[in-house]
């Protein structure tokens, strides 16, 4: 198939009218973001001990050129904002290490040591930026870690700057938001495959950087490559207005539940007059939904938290900020930022909220919502990362879930057949794609994408269409100022073009899974099981965990695995076998693909009972799969 599409005139046009219409002659941000500048890592690429590239900012060389038409001319501007690396002051005692990754790493200087917040995605650029930092402020060991909430940007590079045995001997605590083990596990092993194909679009992971490729995600460029680790939290913050010091740091705490992470915390130092925000106001509209898939945040407490942290810490501080993005210095300005971040999720929960009340439905909401003028002249208001179209849906969904209400969308035809009862009510494939090049030279970009898509679902060997849709993909793209958009359609028109390029980066690394509680290894069992094989078989288990002093009994039936603790006491009916093992060899049997044999016959396992049970019980087990389709049935 051809190469890539040049951006349309219809697309050049629109970045025309954008470029006169937003406020350029605002370079504020430009000043914040130098703002403090030590060093830049040199060269700008970090590498694993095998030599394998796990991030490479200086690809992104290209942002220093003057606007390209194949860019949304606000996007190339945040783009070039949020690419800038290295070391950086915050305030006395307070630095960032930023562009090393898709989020920042914030360092706090104690009495003997440094206080870590977030260590990135992966193991080898939190490495990197450690380093870095000690290269310009002494060797100074790590005497805290922080993780401000449960995504794996914010504690996969933990074992980059301490390990286990610092955290075990307690010369290194780990501070978390209350239920943040459960959900930072949760997230990437029980939707984990999905999510992380998905993840492979919104990031544009394969993509060549460029003007007709990857120019970031809004957020920050992309996420590494690296090795993605988890060292649980030692410390739970249970409370709003919880003290801690660590190594002579006092910090207050700000709970934030169900913002933008299901478990997230702000925090205060009181000695530095300095607010972190986390991931809850950072320098773009964030998302509600993101588009990788995950749940649906509440807008309406989003905006209520970031109230409660203004009326807390920020008329107190002289500098806040975020684990992406660069700071906002002077009270009065970051008190207008938060402010203004706070009316912006605001007004779009209560504006969706108030016309679906009226019955209108996700998508027409996401047309008529305009955001005031003071919000949509603030530059970190924009949408590079979530959108005003994508987050109203979302919050449509939260209150009233998928259906519209309207019984002709209650039992639709699912996409393969809608689209060859489309295809053929509307002419065949032939004139259908006779009239979406119509379309497609008119610029409705929008609607030759729908319509391209039934042709392609009822016939996914027609050349033709998937051409015409991955040149659709392009102009949708290049005209599209919200990055992870974008990043959607291109990755899309790449996989039309070229093929499936799979899951670039894994969602179950060992230290994530090593963190699964007994009850998430069995749920996620759970979720393996192929309900229609397994509906005749009935099976009774026990698991006696050695390390944890308990029994686990599972029971499939009806194609369910159910399981609870054994209690003394319980009236049960005897198992079919019981299995006595440890927690770690449980993960590697059942979660990681052990052959039980090799365990039994290493006395890691002890089988009683009928032994063939156990082959049944793994033979209804499905394995998820990293390389779906998306853009083809």
């Amino acid at each position: 198939m051809s190469t890539a599409s040049e951006p349309s005139d219809f697309i050049v046009a629109e970045h025309r009218r954008a470029a006169a219409a937003l406020p350029f002659a605002d370079t504020t941000d430009a000043a914040d973001v130098e703002r403090g500048f030590i060093a830049a890592l040199e060269p700008g690429v970090v590498t694993s001990d095998d030599g394998t590239v796990v991030w490479d900012n200086d690809s992104y060389s290209f942002l220093r050129e003057p606007c390209p038409v194949s860019v949304h001319p606000s996007l190339w501007r945040q783009s070039g904002l949020a690419v800038r690396q290295g070391l950086f002051e915050v305030t006395e005692g307070i630095y960032q290490i930023r562009g090393l990754d898709i989020s920042n790493m914030t360092l706090v200087e104690g009495e003997t040591g440094v206080l870590v917040i977030d260590p990135l995605i992966s193991a080898e650029t939190a490495a990197a930026g450690l380093a870095l930092y000690r290269a310009h402020r002494g060797d100074r060991p790590v005497t805290g870690l922080i993780y401000t909430h449960s995504h794996a940007d914010h504690f996969g590079g933990a074992c980059g700057v301490t390990t286990t045995e610092a955290v075990e001997e307690g010369r290194c605590p780990v501070l978390a938001p209350a239920g943040f083990l459960e959900h930072a596990v949760a997230e990437n092993v029980y939707a984990g495959t999905a999510m992380a194909r998905r993840a492979g679009y919104m990031y544009g992971a394969v993509l060549p950087r460029g003007p007709l490729g990857a120019v970031g995600s809004g957020l920050g460029q992309t996420t590494s490559v690296g090795t993605v680790t988890l060292i649980p939290p030692t410390v739970d913050i249970t409370a709003t207005g919880q003290e801690e010091t660590i190594d002579g740091i006092r910090m207050v705490f700000q709970l934030t539940p169900g913002t933008e992470a299901p478990a997230e915390m702000n925090f205060y130092f009181p000695d530095h007059r300095a607010l972190c925000m986390a991931e809850n106001a950072t320098h773009t509209l964030h998302n509600v939904l993101t588009l990788r898939g995950a749940l649906v945040r509440d807008a309406h407490i989003w905006a209520r938290y970031l109230t409660e942290a203004i009326n807390l810490f920020a008329r107190d501080s002289d500098v806040v900020f975020a684990s992406h993005h660069w700071p906002t210095w002077g009270t009065t300005r970051l008190v207008e930022f938060l402010s203004l971040q706070r009316d912006l999720y605001g007004y779009l929960h209560d504006q969706t909220v108030r016309l679906l009340n009226q019955g209108y439905v996700g998508a027409e909401i996401a047309e008529l919502v305009t955001l005031p003028p003071a919000i949509e002249e603030a530059w970190h208001a924009r949408g590079y990362y979530g959108s005003v179209s994508h987050n109203v849906k979302a919050i449509y969904q939260r209150y009233m879930g998928w259906f519209d209400g309207n019984p002709a969308h209650l039992w639709e035809h699912p996409p393969v057949e809608s689209a060859r009862r489309h295809v053929e009510f509307m002419g065949g494939a032939q004139e259908v794609l006779r009239k979406a090049r119509t379309s497609y030279d008119a610029g409705d970009y929008r609607w030759v994408a729908q319509v391209l898509d039934y042709v392609i679902f009822a016939d996914p060997d027609n050349d033709a269409a998937k051409e015409l849709q991955a040149s659709t993909f392009e102009q949708l793209g290049y005209g599209a100022e919200n990055a992870t958009w974008r990043n959607f359609y291109l990755s899309g028109a790449y996989e039309l073009r070229y093929g499936s390029f799979g899951t670039p980066t894994k969602s179950d690394s060992p230290t994530m899974v090593a963190a699964l509680s007994v009850d998430q290894i069995f749920d996620a069992l759970a979720l393996r099981v192929d309900g229609p094989k397994a509906w005749n078989h009935r099976i009774v288990t026990d698991w006696i965990l050695t390390d944890q002093d308990r029994t686990h009994r599972l029971e499939l039936r009806n194609g369910r695995l159910t399981h609870f603790d054994v209690a003394p006491g319980m009236k049960l009916p005897e198992p079919d076998a019981t299995f006595t093992l440890a927690k770690n060899t449980l993960i590697r049997v059942l979660l990681a693909g052990e052959d039980f044999g090799v365990a039994a016959a290493a006395g890691d396992i002890v089988i009683e009972g009928d032994v063939t049970k156990l082959a049944e019980l793994v033979d209804i087990f499905d394995a998820p799969d990293p390389d779906f389709a998306i853009v083809t049935p």
